[in-house]
């Protein structure tokens, strides 16, 4: 499969209608059960309780929650019966955008928002036939509250006594929908489904897996693909208690043992020696030096509108900038893992993948066996971010278990990840701006340089045009009014595998664009709200204007602040949805910034769970703040000098902001939310820096150096 990156979000609309219309075979078999099963989203029993099957993977982001929501408010039932399982691996809970399942993109509730609402909708239909036949009485004399039909004379009967009947009914074709206005469930705050488990610690995460008779492997991951051992000592590993077997595989050695701690031993006596070859220059300033090139050769033309050349002549003031961000790991806090058990013609695995649906497949070329001889057991992530999205570990864990002829649970170490990993791509633009005689942008032009993740990807390759769509994402497609503009790709490969990265390419590109137009508006010597809204178009977009100006109230713009604190804006649109972020900031005199408060405000559309809105949020600013105060893999000898939380640190409890969260009223389609409150951060961050020292941030992590007081 090849597909650009628009194809690839399109390609699975036309496969809406068919994961969607309800299985007459699933409700045949469901009435044999005793059990009313419509379509692949519900069952309903005679107890009258409900259960929902998701076909995405949690990982925090409130899916087991949320695709009950929806089939529920369509079902009218009663929120406290209903219940939620994983689904298995079946085409019927393909993500509509992506056309296969996967989970990704801030896209669950977005992609399913119409075809799982028509599930419930169909179940609710084909009740009231059933009730309607039972009665004598025409359905639409009936109606449908909390799991029971109730009749204009008072007479009640539950969903759960109508089963059987009910999968005897025709199942409608175009169940009809309800309108925003009469939600009952969607749209207001609902603890999670999830969260009871999570609490009490009975909740099933990948790592929690187990089977009798399996061994833990532990791998030395070679540092790039295609690299291999020089020499490793087989003998020291296996002479540790414990350890059963050593194994070389492509993607590095293996040491399989009878637990984790063993192993562990295991693959540190193995003192792996790689043959890095041309790897072994990756170090220093080169990733600079090749982003830098990229940039300079940047030639795929993602923008071009009016004439840069001719603007820059004419221009009142110029200014240029040249902007940076390393690699990043996703250094989830469940370590990346995966039981696999293969037996013969048979596969099955156990893990928190966010690609069910691809790796299927992937694993039965692996062991040589047929998709549909491959189970895969969907447990909770601890962590996705992108990096489970990824098959590596899977491919590994199904790999080990195949020759050693026993189930085996592969974990990663976070240090093991952290140092053979996935990394969002390191990212270099080169920026010059014009401003005319009355202070407004007359001119932009950026030149980026960066790997390409579309490329990396395996299942999407570049367009004829050359531009990599994830490497300009939020900069190419900036809401500003800017008529002479030209905005061009320029691949650089330093070497290290990439890949999506929580935004993906609006990590970065909002951090650049959004710092530039800060500079752009302190050289103008306007404020930086007053200078955005001036540049967005009222009509075409509104919701951009929405949010900040929402934001801008929320967080008291242009009101006096605490003595050393000062404030910074940014907006972003990704994934469907509007966010903006206004950061409160002071910087101690040794360069040391304190984020003391960050106010959000959201535009994404219909809401299915505000709860989740705002947690999503949260959870995103505080991913951000780290990335920007710490976020950074460096190389040395082409090998990366991270390796856990204390070189690759997260935010504290003691360093998160006080973080306000508003949500617009919108009835507009839902957008995503799992990452659209990322973007906007580190540029509100360091457009607060700058009004606090006059100091530019363009480069992250923040290097606090540069603020330091002399």
């Amino acid at each position: 499969m090849k597909l650009d990156r628009r194809e690839f979000l399109e390609s699975g609309a036309a496969l809406s209608i068919g994961f969607a219309l309800p299985l007459s075979a699933r409700a045949a078999a469901a009435s044999q059960s005793n059990t009313f099963a419509p379509n692949a989203w519900l069952r309903i029993t005679p107890d009258n309780r409900i259960t929902v099957i998701c076909g995405s993977a949690e990982m925090g982001q409130g899916v087991l929650t949320a695709i009950p929501m929806l089939v529920a408010e369509e079902l009218e039932a009663d929120w406290k019966l209903v219940s939620v399982e994983q689904a298995p691996v079946d085409q019927a809970y393909n993500n509509p955008m992506f056309g296969m399942q996967a989970t990704g993109g801030s896209t669950t509730v977005r992609a399913h928002w119409t075809p799982v609402r028509q599930a419930g909708a169909a179940a609710r239909e084909m009740l009231l036939a059933a009730a309607a036949k039972k009665w004598g009485l025409p359905a639409d004399k009936l109606r449908c509250e909390k799991s029971q039909i109730i009749a204009p004379g008072g007479q009640k009967i539950t969903y759960g006594a109508l089963v059987a009947l009910a999968a005897e009914q025709p199942v409608p074709e175009k169940p009809l929908l309800k309108s925003s206005a009469d939600f009952k469930i969607l749209g207001k705050p609902t603890p999670r489904l999830d969260t009871p488990a999570k609490t009490n610690g009975t909740a099933r995460f990948g790592i929690d897996a187990r089977v009798d008779g399996m061994l833990v492997a532990v791998m030395a991951r070679a540092p790039h693909a295609g690299i291999k051992p020089k020499s490793f000592n087989e003998a020291a590993a296996k002479a540790v208690k414990g350890v059963r077997q050593v194994i070389a595989i492509d993607s590095g050695v293996a040491v399989l043992a009878d637990g984790f701690w063993a192993a562990k031993k295991g693959r540190d006596a193995l003192a792996v020696v790689w043959d890095m070859g041309d790897k072994a220059q990756l170090g220093g300033s080169k990733v600079s030096d090749l982003l830098s090139t990229g940039a300079t050769n940047a030639d795929a033309i993602a923008v071009d509108e009016g004439s840069v050349k001719m603007a820059i002549s004419s221009a009142a003031r110029t200014l240029q900038a040249e902007y940076e961000v390393p690699y990043l790991a996703h250094a989830c806090m469940e370590p990346l893992n995966c039981l696999a058990w293969v037996r013969g013609d048979e596969v099955e695995i156990w893990a928190g993948t966010q690609s069910q649906g691809p790796a299927q497949g992937i694993l039965a070329q692996v062991a040589s066996a047929t998709p549909a001889k491959v189970k895969i057991n969907t447990l909770l992530l601890g962590g996705g971010f992108g990096r489970r999205f990824a098959p590596d570990f899977t491919i590994d864990a199904v790999l080990l278990s195949k020759l050693s002829k026993r189930p085996v649970k592969l974990i990663y170490t976070r240090e093991d990840d952290m140092a053979a990993g996935f990394y969002r791509p390191a990212s270099l633009v080169r920026f010059e701006g014009g401003l005319d005689e009355k202070g407004q942008i007359a001119l932009l032009r950026a030149d980026v340089g960066s790997p390409s993740i579309m490329a990396a990807s395996g299942f999407m390759q570049i367009p004829p045009s050359g531009v990599d769509a994830m490497a300009v994402e939020g900069l190419a497609d900036h809401p500003y009014s800017i008529a002479n503009q030209r905005i061009a790709y320029g691949r650089a490969e330093p070497g290290p595998q990439v890949w999506f990265w929580r935004s993906v390419g609006h990590s970065q590109n909002t951090f650049f664009i959004e710092s530039f137009i800060d500079e752009l508006a302190a050289a103008a010597k306007k404020d930086p709200l007053a200078f955005r809204l001036e540049h967005l178009d009222p009509k075409k977009h509104a919701r951009h204007r929405g949010v900040l100006e929402l934001a801008a109230a929320k967080a008291g713009w242009g009101k006096p602040l605490p003595a050393g604190r000062h404030r910074g804006i940014a907006v972003a649109e990704a994934f469907g949805s509007f966010v903006a972020e206004v950061a409160e900031v002071s910087v101690s005199s040794d360069g040391t910034p304190k984020v003391h408060r960050v106010v959000a405000a959201v535009d994404c559309g219909l809401t299915a769970n505000p709860q989740t809105i705002t947690r999503q949020i949260e959870s995103a600013i505080c991913f951000a703040l780290s990335a920007a105060l710490y976020g950074k893999i460096s190389f040395e000898g082409g090998k990366v000098q991270q390796g856990n939380f204390h070189d690759y640190p997260l935010v504290r409890m003691n360093e998160m902001p006080q973080v306000e969260v508003h949500i617009m009223p919108s009835k507009a389609d839902p957008g995503g939310i799992g990452e659209p409150g990322t973007p906007p951060l580190a540029p509100a961050v360091a457009n607060a820096i700058f009004a606090a020292t006059g100091k530019r941030i363009r480069k992250l992590p923040i290097d606090t150096s540069l603020l330091k007081k002399a």
